[in-house]
């Protein structure tokens, strides 16, 4: 990679991650159309919430299989054809929505609109081509900040919608996709690594051996965190809007401004989770990731509560809630420590697995993708099984402890593995003395 990345300037390198970002961005914003739109159509149908649950996580479904075979294309055939090819198919998508009537029309067409997630993996593939590996996590976190196109529509696709309904929000959406599309073709080039590889007749890595690094835990624990950070990341943004309007009575509009609190973080700071990874390391930043996150879900997690204790002068009563301010800053901060999580997974798998990058890249994100087709589903359904708004919330904390205490003793083991003496090691003083003083009195 060093020799392919050699005749590369710094204003090639910044074209590039510029123009994958914003069209990730682009990508973002479609992909997450329904969090929005679900809305109006939701009412139109008369649906539950699982109901609604699936409407609005079937378009993920779709940008997360094909994750892991538009990363393994973007190794073979570059980046910038697939990334273009991805985001026109997505417009046409879109586009086509505004003909459903029915609800097995509408998840149909959302299958089809999740084509433009899948931009995810072709850009991770494509700009981490054009960087050396001690600056791919601040590349790779300025791209991820992509996310930022989820507050895009929670912003503007409410006033599109009241003022001229879902179909225009659609339709709007899909011709911008489009002109981004033929942008970037325009604008971008070939990765440095396609190019070499055309200079010297070299043909690229074959199926089987780009998928061989799958058979390593270490893959799948990656898969995990990112299942967490980036799929509990979509989830929430998909599902904050309904939430806000059931759990506090808001307008589609408002619910809308605040859910945007929560993805404007999780998006943006991703740029400093990739600045983070590569000056203290990416393993820190995880235990920050999922610690706090642990905290928040927890807090988030504690229902609307009424306690009667029956006191000396008879009974006392207590209303413990989570008021609307005290919920925006916590989903807030939750927002941005999952966005430096999304960032630490991602500085790993080039650093572990340079040559493998759209493969193991594609898989971890298929599976992060997964999680924001699963985890609204599920929310939808404990809604209409337990009856409980911040259920929600209750999964992400047992989803987050899961994977905080796996990480935690994958470390410490390969800790041990590393260092045997770890284990015949003691924190406490007074042992260590204890056991000198018997060595000396042995020798």
């Amino acid at each position: 990679m060093n020799q392919a990345l050699a005749p590369v300037s710094a204003g090639q390198q910044q074209r590039a991650l510029w123009l994958s970002t914003f069209a990730f961005t682009v990508c973002f914003a479609v992909w997450m159309i329904f969090a929005i739109i679900g809305i109006q159509i939701s009412r139109q149908l008369g649906l539950n919430d699982t109901q609604f649950g699936l409407l609005i996580a079937t378009p993920v479904l779709t940008g997360s299989v094909i994750r892991v075979f538009l990363g393994i294309w973007s190794d073979q055939f570059g980046g910038r054809k697939v990334m273009t090819l991805v985001m026109l198919c997505g417009a046409a998508a879109t586009w086509l929505l505004t003909y459903a009537q029915t609800y097995p029309q509408f998840l149909l067409a959302a299958l089809f609109v999740g084509i433009a997630g899948g931009n995810f993996s072709v850009g991770v593939t494509y700009v981490s081509k054009w960087f050396p590996p001690e600056k791919q996590g601040t590349a790779l976190g300025i791209f991820g900040a992509g996310n930022i196109g989820s507050a895009v529509t929670k912003l503007l696709a409410p006033l599109v919608m009241v003022a001229s309904g879902w179909m225009m929000v659609a339709k709007l959406w899909a011709v911008g996709l489009a002109v981004t599309a033929i942008l970037f073709y325009l604008f971008s080039k070939e990765d440095p690594s396609l190019e070499e590889r055309r200079r010297s007749g070299v043909k690229p890595m074959p199926f089987a051996e780009q998928m061989a690094p799958l058979k390593n835990l270490q893959v799948w624990r990656f898969s995990l965190y990112y299942f967490f950070v980036f799929g509990g990341f979509v989830a929430l943004a998909l599902w904050l809007p309904h939430y806000l309007v059931g759990a506090y009575g808001m307008d589609v509009g408002t619910a809308g401004v605040l859910a945007a609190c929560y993805s404007i973080p999780a998006s943006l700071f991703r740029v400093v989770g990739g600045w983070l990874s590569d000056r203290i390391g990416a393993r820190r930043v995880m235990y920050w990731t999922l610690g706090v996150s642990a905290i928040c879900t927890f807090l988030l997690a504690y229902p609307d509560t009424r306690y009667v204790v029956q006191g000396v002068h008879g009974e006392l009563s207590f209303h413990l809630a989570i008021g609307v301010t005290l919920f925006t800053v916590l989903v807030f901060v939750l927002g941005f420590f999952m966005s430096l999580g999304k960032a630490a997974v991602y500085k790993h798998i080039p650093v572990y697995y340079p040559q493998h990058v759209g493969a193991v890249g594609g898989v971890v994100g298929m599976i992060g993708g997964l999680g924001g087709f699963i985890l609204p589903i599920v929310f939808g359904a404990l809604n209409d099984v337990v009856g409980i708004w911040s259920s929600c919330f209750m999964l992400l904390f047992v989803l987050v402890t899961g994977a905080l205490a796996w990480m935690h003793f994958a470390i410490r083991r390969m800790e041990r593995r590393r260092f045997p003496q770890i284990d015949r090691e003691t924190d406490l003083p007074e042992a260590i003395e204890a056991a000198a003083a018997d060595g000396r009195r042995r020798g």
